[in-house]
């Protein structure tokens, strides 16, 4: 029997949610005897599409059997969609639900479907976790991804659903990055402007753009400044063991939220449905957790 092989096309290798997104695939490919193929973006559509075309015309001894997308960009590729489908490719994408899908399933024979995490609960869950860290008010300072992401639309709105109306939001653009978020940072601190807010809170929809943040605060120069900033509760999103959890538990987050990795599951679903030849749900979406749990969050010190 012919060993089924599956391209794993994800954004960016510099986020630890995404590392773990292609080792998570991995480990399902091995579980499964299947051979997965891992590809990063660098946060370039362009790139992306091109990556993946480039597998879809290769030779039929290397063209994938399935392909599965995290796209950097919210329209996720309808149109090489369409053409992987028609070369006889199935199709999964993360962390988004595109309105192709459903009329796709339609016209093509093979799996077709989409895997992701309610990112409106995502932000329902931050909201709740600021207002269990500041029970009587006060100024977040919010790093959210790109405006151009679905994912931190949804997030955003989610978290203004459920903060209370005496948490103020003043809002930075990071790329779902350390780096993007410490140079985001780092340019709001040059601005006059920014001294004249105090803030009780640094949040950030993902972890890995938090320690970005945690990082601009560290290289201020002025200690009195460096340290009140420091003293802060940081959150995030994403809840990598190793890197997320691990930043928990050594203080450096006051909580983050356990977004299980989302690859693996949908390397297991396409492979079923690529062998069985059978749709899959249309759209599965998983469920996400706060860390600590929001009854276990303490508030923040005056």
């Amino acid at each position: 029997m012919k060993k089924l092989k599956l391209l794993l096309s994800l954004p960016t290798d510099d986020n630890d949610f995404q590392v773990e997104q292609a080792l998570a695939a991995q480990r399902a490919g091995a579980k499964l005897g299947i051979e997965v193929s891992v590809v990063y973006a660098d946060n370039d559509t362009v790139n992306q599409s091109t990556h993946i075309l480039k597998a879809i015309q290769s030779s039929p001894e290397s063209r994938p059997d399935g392909i599965v997308l995290e796209p950097v960009r919210g329209s996720a590729l309808p149109q090489v969609a369409q053409v992987a489908c028609q070369a006889g490719i199935a199709w999964a994408v993360l962390n988004r639900a595109p309105s192709y899908i459903a009329e796709l399933r339609r016209k093509v024979k093979v799996p077709v479907f989409a895997i992701s995490s309610s990112h409106a609960e995502i932000g329902r869950i931050q909201g709740k976790q600021f207002a269990a860290l500041l029970p009587e008010g006060g100024s977040v300072l919010y790093i959210e991804g790109p405006s151009y992401s679905s994912s931190a639309q949804e997030r955003t709105a989610g978290m203004l659903e459920t903060k209370p109306k005496n948490i103020q939001v003043t809002t930075l653009k990071g790329q779902w990055t350390a780096e993007s978020a410490e140079r985001a940072v780092k340019s709001w601190l040059s601005l006059s402007t920014s001294q004249r807010v105090l803030f009780d809170l640094v949040g950030a929809q993902d972890d890995s753009m938090a320690m970005g943040a945690r990082s601009a605060f560290e290289k201020i120069k002025i200690e009195e400044d460096r340290k009140r900033w420091l003293a802060l509760p940081f959150t995030g999103c994403d809840g990598v063991p190793k890197t997320g959890q691990a930043w928990l538990r050594d203080g450096r987050l006051s909580a983050t939220i356990l977004i299980p990795p989302l690859a693996g599951q949908a390397i297991e679903i396409l492979a079923r449905a690529v062998t069985t030849g059978k749709q899959p749900p249309e759209h599965t979406l998983t469920a996400s957790t706060s860390l600590p749990a929001l009854n276990d969050l303490r508030p923040r010190k005056p």
